[in-house]
């Protein structure tokens, strides 16, 4: 067992560090080479995903040794203390490979009943956004301030961003542009840090499907922890990916979940 000198929240800002360092030499780096990891489209993974999610796993096994581990890259490590630490060491490989900085590090601490630590990370802005453990912040180049997600409760007034156009199965795109033909503005592309946005108060709504554990868990963290809701789209919850519905007020997430429920049949 470990001694637990170091707390959760500051193990997890030495995983983000980590990352961060490893990380950063590759982004826009000549040359960077990125093998496929599905047959059927593009689902790139770099030397860069490796380092980091390797630099995190060996603190893990220096201070969490009893803890488990899910990362994207590396798979699954049973642990004995019904904890589980879930690694996504770079959220929004393709963004990354494009030189954007929408990609991030995702980390979360799950007890077993759900994320209850996580963090976003985006270490070329320098923009980190923690939440659970008693704590909703972010820092970054402007210094510290709470997160605190938006009050916007009517649909027609809301900002919703998805990373693909498409989203995912004909009927889920169906779904997904019947709440788009309702608010405001729709931005597509931004990955993890379109979460980050939820929870700092700057846009509505995340509206996505297809997702892992190690995409959303983080993510689940950070907005509770700002005060938002994150569901499945037929307001399970969200913990093990698949349809994923991020709110800032409930009176959104309903909203958005009777739309999406029609379209789909659920």
């Amino acid at each position: 067992m470990s001694s637990r000198v170091t707390s959760d929240l500051d193990l997890a800002n030495m995983l983000a560090d980590a990352a961060r360092a490893a990380v950063l030499p590759y982004f826009r780096a000549p040359g960077l080479a990125a093998e496929n990891k599905d047959a059927g489209g593009f689902d790139p993974v770099t030397a860069a995903d490796h380092a980091a999610e390797v630099a995190m796993r060996e603190l893990l096994q220096r201070h969490r040794p009893e803890d488990g581990i899910l990362g994207e890259e590396l798979g699954r490590i049973d642990g004995t203390s019904g904890r589980q630490w879930v690694l996504d060491p770079i959220d929004g490989t393709r963004a990354f490979l494009s030189g954007t900085p929408t990609w991030g590090v995702l980390i979360a601490l799950n007890e077993g009943q759900g994320p209850v630590l996580g963090v976003i990370d985006q270490p070329y802005t320098g923009e980190r956004f923690v939440g659970g453990r008693g704590i909703a912040e972010m820092t970054g180049p402007q210094g510290a301030r709470p997160l605190q997600v938006r009050a916007t409760r009517d649909l027609a007034q809301a900002i919703l961003f998805s990373t693909f156009p498409e989203v995912g199965s004909a009927a889920e795109g169906a779904a997904f542009r019947a709440v788009a033909a309702q608010v405001r503005l729709t931005r597509y592309g931004m990955d993890c840090y379109a979460y980050a946005l939820l929870a700092a108060g700057q846009i509505d709504l995340v509206i996505e499907a297809g997702l892992k554990p190690y995409d959303v868990q983080a993510p689940i963290a950070v907005i509770e922890a700002a005060g938002g809701l994150v569901t499945g789209w037929d307001g399970t919850p969200a913990q093990d990916g698949g349809r994923v519905l991020a709110a800032a007020t409930p009176e959104l997430h309903a909203a958005a979940m009777e739309l999406l429920a029609a379209h789909t049949g659920d």
